[in-house]
């Protein structure tokens, strides 16, 4: 899913573009609400955990909306094939095939 995309491709990926763009911004306003200290030092374990998972997930989605843009969304970071559209719906932030992904964990 390169530069190179087939006609109803351009579509799906501008609707995820679109999708991502939205949970990028609820992930930002979740975010700040988390570091607002609430003064309650029995929250805070919770909170941190919640606030690293947040940052987790923008990463992961700015990440996508960075390939999108570049061009290289969808194009696996390790062996350079295409990463199937099935596993991108599933995982829109997916950075590696399946194949590539197992390899990375080990």
């Amino acid at each position: 899913m390169t530069t190179h995309t087939q006609p109803g491709e351009q579509d799906w990926l501008d609707a995820l573009r679109s999708t991502l763009t939205m949970q990028c911004e609820t992930q930002s306003a979740r975010l700040t609400e988390l570091t607002a200290d609430t003064g309650d030092p029995a929250e805070e374990y919770t909170r941190g955990a919640m606030i690293a998972a947040t940052r987790q997930n923008l990463e992961q989605t700015a990440g996508a909306l960075r390939r999108i843009a570049e061009g290289r969304y969808g194009t696996c970071e390790r062996c350079g094939g295409s990463i199937p559209r099935e596993r991108l719906e599933v995982l829109p932030h997916a950075r590696f095939c399946v194949p590539c992904q197992a390899k990375q964990r080990g």
